[in-house]
């Protein structure tokens, strides 16, 4: 389907002839208001206008909006303006469109260059110190609703939490091991391919082991995490904030922190480090198979090799990392899922910004570790 376009035609002292073509339809809209917007601030001082529309081919109730807007902004300004050559078929069409509008928006001028760039750069930094005071404020509701469960044990919801574990944790295990495994084996695969050029197959065994165990195993099932509990995480609350069971919670006296979120971030906080030693052995086995089976490296070698390349701290510090990633993941997730308003546009959107914003705030926390540990030596 052509585009439809807006051209000069002859122009006569301060009049301006405007020639319009092709298809005025909705579908085209992204196109065609820039056309309109840049040919109707580009000649301020015309004081007779002639837009043609004989040669539209297909017009819609949007094409004959932009067309009046354009009319009447000229109108406005004092020219006169006149509309010809409209094909009849449209006719009735266009006359509900003017008789439908009695004001107009006046058309918003875009701001472009270094002026665009910097309110773009200003709304973003809005929204991300938006974002992390929202973070604090729910890590802080979330420490209240703790210490107040501490007091009062029985009103913890155990069942959620194993509910959530469940979920979370043990229905995870098996897309965990096979994507860890994966990693494992292709880091094998890589390593003994270019160390094979130097004579030094062997070293891929301290390569997988170091990668696994101390940066990638924790990160590749944080990130999975991220996307397969944190988006559901995200979708749940946002479904039942428009259904308005939130409200009815607090309607009712409960707090909605302490029944909702604490028993969604235990969870994730007990299965992420479960998780991530399932996805470490499950990485070394498949590094270990590849070794075998590609770089001809024994499984007793490589065994032996594992062992003196790698040592208790190696596999702490992917540990330690865990718990810290996945109570970051939880927050975002229910922070997320706390702002969903009452349409499906606003859950969607809200899911999606839980997977994104979590995954970029795990590689920063990772990043954040991984300095701090430099530091102290390990």
């Amino acid at each position: 389907m052509t585009a439809g376009t807006l051209q000069h035609g002859s122009s006569h002292g301060d009049g301006l002839d405007l020639r319009a073509e092709g298809h005025w339809t909705a579908e085209h809209a992204r196109a065609l208001e820039p056309l309109a917007d840049k040919l109707t601030y580009g000649h301020e001082q015309v004081s007779r206008l002639v837009f043609d529309a004989t040669r539209i081919t297909q017009l819609d109730t949007y094409g004959a909006w932009l067309i009046e807007r354009t009319l009447r902004i000229w109108a406005g300004r004092g020219a006169d303006v006149r509309l010809v050559g409209l094909p009849p078929t449209y006719g009735n069409l266009f006359a509900k469109v003017r008789a439908g509008q009695q004001k107009l928006t006046p058309l918003k001028h875009k701001q472009t260059g270094i002026g665009a760039t910097l309110e773009s750069v200003g709304r973003t930094m809005t929204a991300v110190f938006s974002d992390l005071f929202t973070i604090f404020q729910m890590a802080g509701q979330l420490v209240v609703a703790f210490l107040s469960v501490c007091a009062n044990p029985w009103r913890f919801r155990f069942t959620s939490l194993i509910n959530h574990l469940e979920r979370v944790c043990w229905h995870a295990v098996p897309i965990i091991i096979l994507i860890t495994f994966l990693i494992g084996a292709i880091i094998a695969q890589q390593g003994i391919f270019h160390f094979r050029t130097f004579g030094a197959d062997i070293y891929v065994v301290d390569m997988v082991g170091v990668l696994v165990l101390r940066e990638l195993g924790v990160l590749i099932v944080c990130i999975m995490i991220a996307g397969r509990s944190g988006s559901a995480y995200t979708a749940e609350l946002g479904s039942m904030k428009m259904r308005e069971e939130v409200d009815a919670l607090r309607t009712m006296g409960f707090d909605p922190v302490e029944v909702l979120v604490l028993p969604r971030i235990l969870a994730l906080i007990i299965a992420v480090p479960i998780l991530t030693f399932i996805g470490a052995m499950a990485a070394l086995y498949g590094g270990g198979l590849v070794s075998w089976l590609y770089g001809g490296i024994d499984p007793k070698i490589f065994m032996s090799r594992l062992h003196e390349s790698i040592s208790m701290k190696t596999f702490a510090v992917g540990m330690i990392k865990a718990p810290f990633m996945a109570l970051i993941i939880g927050l975002v997730a229910c922070m997320e899922g706390m702002q969903v308003k009452g349409s499906a546009e606003s859950l969607g959107a809200k899911t999606t910004d839980s997977v994104v914003k979590s995954i970029f705030l795990v590689i920063v926390i990772d990043g954040l570790f991984a300095v701090f540990f430099a530091a102290v030596g390990i």
